[in-house]
């Protein structure tokens, strides 16, 4: 409790001292529990020899822990005026660079350098949590693993299993396995937000589990089968498709999958059977 008021007690005083307030348009809550950061810290399992991408760092509180740990942390910040306060606090820190950016508009392989290999660890704004998972798993320069700090629902379709699955969770699973390695309360930020949230780790696999240069109709296919939630997997990809289930149907067949199975049920494999019986029948 003492760490966690030491936190919430620096927290504070950083914004005052700088005047600002957190800004709920950008999903800004900031971290306070000691306990919660070196939870992060310990599933990034860190070393001297790592470069980290720090994604929304806001007042600096985890990026602390990470300079301490890491080899090189780049920390890409979107708010002016955040950026601006890391700047002015770590300027002595050379193994620390901040960059006032969107992080969705950074490439990776653009600010990484000669070494690409890096992990990415992230207190996310809620709103942007998929879209930035989706942009580090989709990088042409991966990175090796992601510890995200997202809302528990979130996480729980995430890391959802056959039966369960959803387009985030295939989205994700084809590139890495997820798990969650900590539960954090809603208290444990300033302010608190609405919901709690959870810590998910992301090891990415060297290669995804459907090797295609055609991502975009892999998903395309996926965005289909689960375009009509809970409806038949032959119905929701004519609906999705905008075809006869007749046109499906032998599909369905060539995947080896039951045409009134539900796409909630389908593995990534089986996804990526039927994406492939898709591409041979045109």
């Amino acid at each position: 409790m003492m760490q966690t008021e030491s936190l919430l007690f620096r927290t504070k005083k950083l914004l005052t001292t700088y005047d600002l307030h957190a800004k709920k348009g950008l999903g800004q809550n900031f971290l306070i529990d000691g306990g919660i950061l070196k939870k992060i810290a310990a599933a990034a399992e860190l070393t001297s020899t790592d470069t980290v991408i720090e994604v929304g760092p806001g007042l600096g509180v985890l990026t602390e822990t990470l300079v301490e740990q890491a080899g090189k942390v780049i920390a890409i910040e979107l708010d002016d005026n955040l950026a601006g306060i890391l700047k002015n606090r770590f300027a002595d820190v050379k193994k620390l660079t901040v960059i006032n950016d969107d992080v969705l508009k950074v490439n990776p392989a653009d600010i990484l350098g000669i070494d690409t290999n890096y992990k990415v660890v992230a207190n996310l704004p809620y709103y942007i949590t998929s879209a930035v998972i989706r942009h580090f798993l989709e990088a042409p320069v991966k990175p090796a693993v992601l510890i995200l700090m997202v809302q528990k629902e979130v996480a729980k379709q995430i890391t959802a299993q056959p039966g369960e699955m959803s387009l985030l969770s295939v989205s994700v699973q084809l590139y890495g396995k997820p798990m969650v390695v900590g539960k954090v309360s809603a208290h444990c930020f300033y302010p608190a937000p609405n919901v709690d949230s959870a810590i998910l780790k992301i090891s990415v696999y060297p290669h995804s589990k459907i090797e295609t240069a055609d991502i975009t109709g892999f998903f395309d296919i996926a965005r289909a089968g689960f375009s009509a939630n809970r409806k038949q997997l032959v119905n929701s990809l004519a609906n999705g498709l905008k075809v006869s289930k007749t046109e499906i149907i032998p599909v369905l067949d060539q995947a080896g999958i039951d045409p009134q199975r539900r796409a909630e049920t389908l593995t990534i494999d089986e996804w990526g059977n039927l994406f492939r019986a898709f591409k041979e029948k045109r």
